[in-house]
């Protein structure tokens, strides 16, 4: 059964999950910009402009990218994010200024979709700066088990599928198969098919999972 989740209380957790991520992304150097993240091919600025074109992308935003549906939905995905981040630092910023208390993302997706993407963008970007980040709990429990239905095009199948979920911090217990604990954004990660804080899991189904990877 597909999981209800409660528009307003997705908006409250997206718009405040914007802010934390627009307050850190103020604190940034011109370097850490330009870092690599956990998405390949993106740096900081693309991700970072990525997520906040989410409330820009109506209707008429979306059919200015249709010469580019040749590229296939990645691809196409890469190129507008590569395209937005290559503006200045200072007008990507004014764009999270402007849009991040914006309740709503692109026209094709729910409130379901944009949290799934907040909270893994938050950490896509933030990790490998090694700044450390903890959603709530909650709203990463509801995330993570809202990548189910999501889960092929996110090459998390085996993620979702092959064990047994099960958060030491919040109440989630999702799948069977061999056991994989640990806190529940370390389980969000690794079912948006992204890399997990390995060390921080226990179980016998994380060698499984590493050895899938």
């Amino acid at each position: 059964m597909r999981q209800v989740i409660d528009p307003e209380w997705a908006w409250d957790v997206i718009v405040g999950e914007r802010a934390a991520l627009s307050s850190r992304l103020h604190g940034l150097t011109a370097a850490q910009w330009d870092h690599p993240t956990l998405c390949a091919g993106w740096r900081v600025r693309d991700v970072a402009a990525h997520v906040i074109a989410a409330p820009q992308l109506t209707w008429g935003e979306l059919a200015r990218l249709l010469p580019q549906v040749w590229r296939g939905y990645n691809g196409l995905t890469l190129w507008d994010g590569r395209h937005r981040g290559s503006a200045p630092v200072a007008d990507i910023l004014a764009q999270w200024e402007r849009w991040a208390p914006v309740r709503r993302g692109p026209a094709v997706v729910t409130h379901r979709e944009n949290l799934i993407d907040i909270l893994v963008h938050t950490q896509d970007i933030l990790r490998p700066l090694g700044i450390d980040y903890e959603p709530p709990a909650a709203a990463a429990a509801v995330a993570a088990r809202a990548c189910e239905a999501v889960a092929g095009l996110l090459g998390a199948r085996r993620a979702v599928r092959d064990v047994r979920m099960v958060a030491s911090d919040t109440d989630f217990d999702r799948g069977a198969g061999p056991l994989v604990e640990g806190p529940v954004v370390e389980l969000l990660m690794l079912r948006a098919g992204r890399p997990a804080a390995w060390e921080r899991l226990r179980g016998p189904g994380v060698g499984q999972l590493v050895r899938s990877r």
